[in-house]
C-alpha cells in the first residue's frame, strides 16, 4: 500500500456547482408548472406498468420525436426497467437534436448520477440551469447531488424549490416530502400514497410501511441521546474478542449501558448500536417499541429499547435508543455491535493498528452553531439522533488534504479508480471482511475465476467468482488485491440510486489510520510502513 500519484479528475474536487444557483426563489422568477391530463403512456408509468408505458411513449416518440414530455416518459420508464443502455441512446439523440435544451441535459445529468457519476451529473446540471433556471427537475437533480455531497441545507432548499416549481410531479413530491417534520411528512405521505405513484411494488410496499412507522413515531418521545458530562476529545482503546482456540475473532470497545458493561463489536450492515436480549434485561433497559419481524428468514425478531444512560470513556450520553435483538447472542465474548457511525457528531480517528478510537470536536458549522453532540445509536432517523445535520459540508483550512467524498444515509462512498482505468463508487464497509468488487468490473478489468467456498457448519456450498488481481486507487491511496471476490452490487445500488462497483473491506482498510467526518463527507487515510499492531 501507498500514497498514490494518481489523481481522479472530476468535479467534487474543484467545484460546487451548486454553489453557482441562486439559493433563493426571490432570485428568480419562475412559473409553477401547469400539467393536463395524463396520455396512456403517462397512465401506464403512474400505474407502474413500465413494459406498456415503454411501449406507448416509443409510439408517442414516432410522432412528437422532440417532445420533452414524451422524451421524460419513456426515459423514465427505461429507468424503472433498469435498461441504462437504452436510456443512454435516447439521450444521446435528444440532445444531439437539441443541444441546448435543458430537459434534455437534465435527463443526461440524471442518467450520469444513476451510473454511478455524481460529479458529471453537478456539471450537466449546471449547464441545464444556465438553459433554463426555472426546470424543476433541474432542482430536484441539485438536490440530490448536494445531498450526497453532505450539503443538506441546500439540498433542503433545492427540493423544496422544485417542487413550489411543479408540485405534482411524483418524484419531485416524494423527495420533498421526506424533508418535512415528522407529524407534516406523516399526512404528506398519506395524501401521496392515495393516488398512483408510478413506484414499483416493492418499493410502494416499503414507503406504505414507512408511513406506518412514522405514524408510530409521531406518537413518541425523541430520545435523543445527547451529550451530558464530559467533552471532546477523548481515547477509547479497543478491546479484543477472542475467537476459536483464542485467536482474535473482532475488535470492538466497551461501553456502560446504564450500570452493565456491554463489549460491543465494530460491524457494519446499517451500523448504529445493537444489543442482545440478556445484556439489554441486565441493564435494566425500558421497551419503547413492538418487535419486528425478521429481516430475512433464519434472523431473530428486533425491537428498540431505552437507556438512561451511555458512558464511553469520559463522555456520557443520556436517553438513548437502542436496538435489541430478542435472543442471546452467538458467542461468549460479546454483547452486540456498533458502527463508527454512532460517533457521526465527532471527528473520528480509527486507528486499528494501534486498536484505538479517538474522538474529537467536529470544525463548527455556522448554521449549527449551538448543536449539542449526540450518539445516533438509532438507524430509523427518528427514535434517536440519527438524521443528519441540516448544514453544508464544512472544509476548514487544516483539514484541505482530507478527501472530499460522497454519503447516503450511513454509507461513505469512495470514488475508486480500478486498475487507473475506470472509476467507480465503493462504500467504505466495516461489515465486509474482504474488498469486493461487482462481476462485470472484474470480467472487464481481469482475468477471473470460480471457487467453492463455504460449507462451514454444515451450510451448502456456493461458487464464487473472482478477480485474479485489481490495483484500487482511492484518497490518495493505491493498494493491488489478489484474490478480489465479486458481488452483486443491485441492492446498495437501489438504495444509493447510484451505481456501486463494490465495498473496500477490512483486507484493505485495516492497516490504516482512518480519519473519518461523517457530518461532511470527508475522510483522510494514514499508512505507517513497518508499524506493527498492538495485537494481532
Amino acid at each position: 500500500m501507498h500514497p498514490s500519484s494518481f489523481r481522479i479528475r472530476f468535479g467534487l474536487f474543484t467545484l460546487c456547482a451548486a454553489a453557482l444557483i441562486p439559493s433563493a426563489a426571490s432570485a428568480i422568477t419562475c412559473n409553477v408548472v401547469k400539467h393536463g391530463p395524463p396520455s396512456e403512456a403517462q397512465k401506464a408509468l403512474l400505474a407502474a406498468d413500465f413494459a406498456r408505458a415503454e411501449s406507448l411513449f416509443r409510439a408517442d416518440l414516432q410522432k412528437s420525436p422532440s417532445d420533452p414530455a414524451v422524451v421524460s416518459g419513456l426515459f423514465a420508464a427505461l429507468l424503472k426497467e433498469n435498461k441504462l443502455k437504452d436510456a443512454a441512446d435516447l439521450v444521446k439523440a435528444s440532445i444531439a437534436a437539441q443541444p441546448a435544451s435543458a430537459p434534455f441535459l437534465t435527463l443526461r445529468s440524471e442518467l450520469e448520477f444513476r451510473q454511478g457519476e455524481p460529479w458529471a451529473a453537478e456539471q450537466t446540471a449546471l449547464a441545464a440551469y444556465k438553459a433554463d433556471p426555472c426546470d424543476p427537475r433541474t432542482r430536484l437533480l441539485f438536490a440530490r447531488v448536494a445531498q450526497a455531497e453532505s450539503r443538506n441545507a441546500t439540498a433542503k432548499q433545492q427540493f423544496g424549490l422544485a417542487h413550489q416549481f411543479d408540485p405534482e410531479d411524483p418524484e419531485i413530491r416524494l423527495a420533498w416530502l421526506q424533508t418535512l417534520p415528522l407529524d407534516q411528512r406523516t399526512s404528506e405521505m398519506d395524501a401521496f400514497l392515495s393516488a398512483p405513484t408510478g413506484e414499483d411494488p416493492p418499493t410502494a410496499a416499503f414507503l406504505h410501511a414507512e408511513a406506518e412507522r412514522w405514524k408510530k413515531l409521531a406518537a413518541q418521545p425523541i430520545h435523543a441521546c445527547k451529550l451530558s458530562a464530559g467533552s471532546a476529545p477523548a481515547d477509547i482503546d479497543f478491546i479484543r474478542l477472542a475467537g476459536y482456540a483464542g485467536h482474535t475473532r473482532a475488535v470492538g470497545i466497551e461501553l456502560a449501558v446504564n450500570s452493565a458493561n456491554a463489549r460491543l463489536e465494530f460491524a457494519g450492515g446499517e451500523g448504529g448500536l445493537t444489543l442482545y436480549k440478556p445484556l439489554a434485561d441486565r441493564a435494566g433497559l425500558k421497551r419503547i417499541s413492538d418487535n419486528e419481524p425478521p429481516a430475512f428468514p433464519g434472523a431473530k425478531p428486533t425491537y428498540f429499547a431505552q437507556a438512561d444512560k451511555l458512558k464511553l470513556g469520559n463522555l456520557e450520553f443520556h436517553d438513548c435508543a437502542v436496538k435489541v435483538i430478542d435472543a442471546a447472542g452467538p458467542t461468549d465474548d460479546g454483547n452486540g455491535t456498533i458502527g463508527f457511525d454512532v460517533f457521526a457528531d465527532f471527528l473520528e480517528t480509527v486507528d486499528y493498528p494501534m486498536r484505538k478510537l479517538h474522538l474529537a470536536a467536529l470544525p463548527p458549522a455556522p448554521q449549527d452553531a449551538a448543536y449539542i453532540p449526540a450518539l445516533h445509536t438509532d438507524t430509523t432517523e427518528g427514535t434517536g439522533a440519527a438524521a443528519p445535520h441540516l448544514v453544508d459540508r464544512v472544509v476548514p483550512a487544516d483539514m484541505k488534504d482530507w478527501s472530499q467524498i460522497y454519503r447516503s444515509g450511513r454509507d461513505l462512498i469512495l470514488p475508486t479508480a480500478i486498475n487507473d482505468k475506470l472509476v467507480k463508487l465503493f462504500v467504505l464497509s466495516i461489515s465486509s471482511p474482504e474488498t469486493n468488487v461487482a462481476p462485470d468490473i472484474a470480467k472487464e478489468l481481469s482475468k477471473t475465476y470460480e471457487k467453492e467456498v463455504g460449507g462451514w457448519g454444515g451450510s451448502p456450498t456456493m461458487k464464487v467468482t473472482y478477480a485474479n488481481e485489481l490495483t484500487f486507487n482511492f484518497a490518495h491511496f493505491s493498494q493491488k488485491i489478489a484474490n478480489v471476490p465479486t458481488t452483486d452490487t443491485s441492492l446498495p445500488t437501489r438504495i444509493t440510486g447510484m451505481e456501486i462497483g463494490g465495498n473496500i473491506g477490512a483486507n484493505t482498510y485495516q492497516q490504516l489510520i482512518l480519519h473519518l467526518d461523517y457530518r461532511d463527507a470527508l475522510v483522510k487515510f494514514e499508512f505507517i510502513p513497518d508499524r506493527g499492531f498492538k495485537y494481532q
